[in-house]
């Protein structure tokens, strides 16, 4: 906020009266000063309030009088704080038994309320887990975010969508369990793709017994509880077992299988002792911004980690924006019994002692200074300093708009890469789909895509079948050329040029594939096509509409014309060629090299479609059988 020059800011060691001051900044000593007459000295915590009712700061006092008393000795107060008294017409108080119940609610109430004036932590959504079923005879493994209110097992938290789909793979490459819906699975009368790509047993047309199946189950609940080597163990067995028995089929299934865990455990395992279920968060600061990173660690585990960048006053040091960032991360997730510090936190055994109320177990807040643990603390530190460095690097008009395009779509972080899809026809003529690629960058023109509609059932101008079509050749190869999903190539938002109708198609295709975890959504033209009246579809939401000047809105309009154009332009292209496609290449049998001799030896496909058959078997290449075969072509009716 900028200073108002009808306001002036005292500075340290000036002597304070109220008749000089500013008529905001004397109001909101006021009205503090008025508040203290009304405090005892219990803990609790005090917000301040604006002219429309909206908290600028949440503190938390042991002593309430003690603490806010503080606020009306203006000399002494940072320039920020000076700020936020001037903008203070009333306070709101809520008084707690202890000191730690205070420090809860303050940390609620700042992620609630979201005030000005206080560090906040933003983008913390919720962390997905992996979920092993216990309310089907057929348990399924699946990604969830949530309240863990379905029955089964949960695994977690992972840092990311991506984390959880990368050990979810693995996972059923390794036990071959259904990752499909309870409704898919009922209504199936053949086994699906991921049976084909040997992710699936296929219990759902009983190509597995129940039995069988559960004891699969069974082996992915201990390997997922750290009990890994009990798992190899057995598969290397049983793999042995078959090779001696000269089943080399089944042999080569469990070593699959081993492979498929020992990719898991490479890219997870630490094995460091006393870091079982632990957490390692790291900041560093640089250019005025604080990068906080978070490694999550669970059962020996790394489940990856995830990048915060929390909205701070400059003048703040990074060990109080720290304190404060731990203090909010943990008011809605599961808290670890050891969390690893890079540095010592403003108040750090009060926060502590909160911790462990909340996970109802002791929780150590520590920083270690030597050892495999200090050197967990530096990884992190080291992501830290380049998440830092990429932020600072990139655009930061672009950063924002992607990340006002993951907040209006519910996405897990700021999109990296957006894939947009469109069809165009003429009357169902010459049909192609298309896929245009934004991220960071901006358009990334050398990931475009074109699909020439081929499926000889799809009807003419059928924009759903054609939808259906490229989002099913597309997503098929990309399972089968990069199931890890390491390859940069999947998308993190599919964004389709329509309205309620292509966003089912497109919700049902990414279910049939098993990719249900692909955010997905829909921009559909406004009313007589006007341009600042889209309409956007979520799946299993009601559709909304943005303001027409809202910056994310001319994004995503800029989005959908980029696709717009690039499908419009192939298909031009496409209807070009088929105009100027030769009579010719209508006939069977007839490549490049015998074209080419009938065009030079008759000048154009006309003559050679009116030409004799014995004029046609003097053409040099052109054996008596193909002059039949041309002649026949071109007088079929005859």
């Amino acid at each position: 906020m900028e200073e108002d020059p009808a306001e002036p800011f005292i500075t340290e060691g000036e002597d304070v009266d109220l008749s000089g001051l500013g008529e905001g900044l004397a109001r909101g000593v006021t009205v503090i000063a008025d508040t203290v007459k009304t405090l005892s000295s219990s803990p609790g915590v005090y917000r301040m309030l604006n002219r429309k009712g909206d908290a600028v700061y949440v503190g938390k006092a042991r002593s309430l009088k003690r603490r806010v008393t503080n606020y009306t000795q203006i000399a002494k107060l940072p320039r920020r704080l000076q700020r936020m008294v001037a903008e203070t017409v009333a306070m709101e108080v809520v008084e707690t038994h202890t000191e730690v119940e205070a420090l809860l609610l303050e940390s609620n109430l700042i992620k609630r309320l979201m005030p000005r004036y206080n560090v906040l932590l933003r983008d913390d959504k919720s962390f997905p887990y992996i979920l092993l079923t216990a309310d089907h005879a057929i348990p399924q493994i699946t990604k969830h975010r949530g309240a863990h209110t379905r029955e089964g097992d949960y695994f977690g938290p992972f840092a990311s969508a991506g984390a959880v789909n990368r050990t979810i793979t693995a996972l059923e490459r390794a036990f071959l369990l259904r990752s499909c819906s309870d409704g898919v699975f009922s209504v199936r009368t053949r086994p699906c793709l991921m049976y084909q790509i040997k992710r699936c047993s296929a219990p759902c047309v009983e190509r597995i017994s129940a039995p069988d199946y559960r004891d699969l189950v069974t082996q992915a609940r201990k390997f997922l509880t750290g009990n890994s080597q009990e798992v190899q163990q057995q598969l290397a067995a049983k793999m042995e077992d078959a090779a001696g028995h000269l089943d080399f089929e089944t042999a080569a299934v469990y070593r699959d299988r081993i492979r498929a865990l020992s990719q898991i455990q490479a890219h997870q395992d630490i094995n460091i002792e006393g870091v079982d279920n632990a957490d390692v968060i790291a900041a560093h600061e640089e250019g005025g911004q604080i990068c906080i990173q978070v490694f999550f660690f669970r059962a020996g585990r790394n489940y990856g980690n995830r990048a915060y960048f929390p909205s701070h006053d400059r003048s703040l040091t990074i060990e109080e924006v720290l304190g404060a960032f731990v203090a909010q991360f943990y008011d809605n997730k599961p808290v670890p019994r050891l969390v690893l510090l890079s540095h010592g936190l403003e108040e750090q055994a009060l926060i502590a002692e909160a911790l462990s109320m909340k996970a109802e177990a002791k929780v150590e807040l520590t920083r270690p200074q030597r050892g495999a643990k200090r050197k967990l603390v530096e990884n992190a530190l080291h992501n830290a300093r380049e998440a830092l460095a990429r932020r600072l690097a990139e655009s930061s008009s672009q950063r924002k708009l992607l990340e006002q395009v993951a907040e209006i779509f519910g996405l897990d972080s700021t999109p990296e890469r957006i894939e947009v899809y469109d069809n165009s026809h003429t009357q169902g003529g010459e049909p192609y789909g298309c896929m245009i690629v934004a991220g960071p960058e901006g358009f990334r023109k050398n990931a475009y895509r074109k699909f020439k509609i081929k499926d000889p059932e799809t009807e003419a101008g059928d924009d759903y079948a054609m939808m259906r079509e490229v989002l099913t050749r597309r997503f098929q190869r990309s399972l089968k050329e990069d199931p890890e999903r390491s390859g940069g190539q999947w998308p993190d938002l599919v964004l389709l040029d329509g309205g309620q109708g292509q966003l089912a198609v497109g919700a049902e295709v990414l279910a049939d594939l098993g990719l249900s975890d692909l955010p997905i959504a829909a921009i559909a033209k406004g009313p007589d096509r006007d341009a600042g009246r889209e309409r956007i579809f979520l799946p299993g939401k009601p559709s909304f509409m943005l303001q027409p000047r809202d910056p994310a809105l001319y994004f995503l309009q800029r989005l959908r014309d980029e696709a717009h154009r690039f499908a419009i332009g192939t298909h031009r292209a496409g209807r070009s060629k088929a105009r100027l496609r030769s009579a010719l290449d209508e006939v069977p049998g007839i490549g490049a090299r015998r074209k080419k001799a009938l065009l030079l030896h008759f000048g154009a496909a006309r003559a050679v479609a009116r030409a004799g058959l014995a004029d046609l078997e003097a053409v040099e290449g052109i054996s008596k059988t193909v002059a039949r075969k041309i002649y026949d072509h071109f007088h079929r009716d005859g």
